[in-house]
């Protein structure tokens, strides 16, 4: 099993059900919240542990209650958290998500301590990145850091694969260069490339990511499964599971990069590995919360035995 290791942020998740979401100016009243461990980098951490891979991560806390918790969540699952740093005097991150009776969702996120994972810290834990297969990004912490740790990653011979979330369209020029695998829902396909019919041409659409030097794109599509062009300029679709219904999506993208990661991590060709994404992903959706609901290994392979 190849080594994997995961740059990015770590959230406390406070999530609110709701039967639909608040217009502007309008008052909603739902029967509580919960507190969850969550943020992008932390849920594809926390997944690949789950799943059994060898998984480290880079990322930032603070010095209070919720980064104490997401710490020891992420240690039992077997993730090593030896090198994240607890920032004093700062708040851990923190995101409000409101999901609805359909299972679609809406999310503030308060950086917090993810805004400290700089340069230099990545610097610091340079022999870290050398000792990884697989370097794993997301965009919830400074954009600087996630393009040094990219270029860093290509110059010691790694696979970068980049989840470009939160999307923005002045991604920096440099950073495309250095992702193996960039892996966009079709939503934030459009904010890339500044297309909002994105979606329905899907081809064109990818190849404009590839034009700027990605080597794979991978879009989820949500019910509709992925789609995929490769380093070859292949092209294909792969269906999701229609047989499960969504109640919560929160943690769907991330399980699926993470389950990418633990794919390839583990030998599978991409096809396979993408399956496997599919799989995992379409399982989370079934459930509620963000890591709350990953399944481990042996569920998925039940679930691909049906």
């Amino acid at each position: 099993m190849k080594k994997v290791l995961v740059i990015g942020s770590l959230n406390c998740d406070y999530v609110i059900n709701v039967q639909k979401m608040p217009k502007i100016g309008e008052t909603l009243i739902c029967d509580g919240f919960e507190m969850i461990p969550g943020g992008k980098g932390a849920n594809q951490a926390y997944a690949l542990g789950k799943l059994g891979g060898a998984v480290t991560m880079l990322g930032a806390v603070g010095d209070d209650g919720p980064g104490s918790m997401l710490r020891e969540n992420l240690r039992g699952v077997g993730v090593d958290v030896s090198r994240l740093k607890s920032v004093k005097g700062e708040s851990t991150g923190t995101a409000f998500i409101t999901v609805d009776s359909s299972g679609g969702n809406s999310i503030i996120v308060v950086q917090g301590a993810n805004s400290t994972v700089d340069v230099p810290y990545i610097k610091e834990n340079d022999d870290i990145l050398a000792a990884s297969d697989i370097v794993l990004l997301q965009m919830e912490i400074p954009m600087e850091t996630v393009v040094y740790s990219a270029k860093r990653a290509k110059e010691l011979g790694r696979t970068v694969i980049l989840d470009p979330a939160p999307a923005r369209s002045d991604i920096p020029p440099e950073l495309y260069k250095c992702v193996d695998y960039i892996k966009p829902n079709e939503v934030e396909l459009g904010m890339l490339i500044g297309d909002s019919q994105a979606e329905s041409h899907l081809e064109e659409s990818a190849s404009v990511l590839q034009a700027r030097g990605v080597r794979n794109v991978v879009v989820t599509l949500g019910s509709k499964g992925a789609f995929l062009l490769d380093d070859s300029g292949g092209t294909c679709s792969l269906p999701a599971n229609g047989t499960m219904k969504a109640v919560d999506t929160t943690a769907a993208g991330d399980s699926f990069t993470a389950a990418l990661a633990y794919g390839l991590a583990e030998g599978r060709g991409l096809h396979e590995a993408l399956e496997l994404a599919i799989c995992v992903s379409g399982i989370v959706v079934t459930r509620k919360g963000a890591q709350t609901s990953i399944p481990d290994m042996e569920e998925v392979r039940r679930e691909q035995k049906r």
